[in-house]
């Protein structure tokens, strides 16, 4: 399989693919909400240069570049089997938790496992999440 570059979404900071497909699998790389211009939807900056950081709009925008980055390989977030997350503070779970019960839920959703990390590839992200799909080849 080969990988589309996605023009949208921002490009990997290292040798890596946004996503390979094994089988019937498809394993998604760890995902924020950096954008193709390399700025982060859910921080901005204020008129005194302190940087403002939203959870739920960074958790918005990383289940939406994941959603995209499937969508390149034709499949859907419906098809998610597991996904891990992580956040750099715990104290961001509630506002985590809420977003994501917008796109999953309980009964079909994806199995999940969220861990706290000392910090991500950059100061201004709270969250990113690596998944795998499962979506019959062909």
């Amino acid at each position: 399989m080969s990988n589309k570059i996605l023009k949208e979404n921002a490009q990997p900071l290292g040798n890596y693919p946004h996503c390979k497909r094994v089988g019937d699998f498809i394993y998604v790389s760890g995902t924020s909400s950096r954008r193709h211009d390399n700025t982060h939807i859910g921080a901005t900056q204020d008129a005194e240069g302190k940087w403002q950081l939203d959870i739920r709009l960074q958790t918005e925008a990383v289940i939406k570049n994941i959603e995209s980055i499937l969508k390149s390989v034709g499949a859907e977030l419906s098809d998610l089997i597991d996904m891990t997350t992580f956040l750099v503070d715990m104290k961001d779970f509630k506002g985590y938790n809420e977003v994501y019960g917008r796109f999953f839920n309980h009964e079909t959703g994806p199995t999940r496992t969220t861990v706290a990390v000392s910090e991500l590839p950059h100061p201004n992200l709270l969250i990113e999440i690596k998944a795998i799909a499962y979506k019959k080849d062909g």
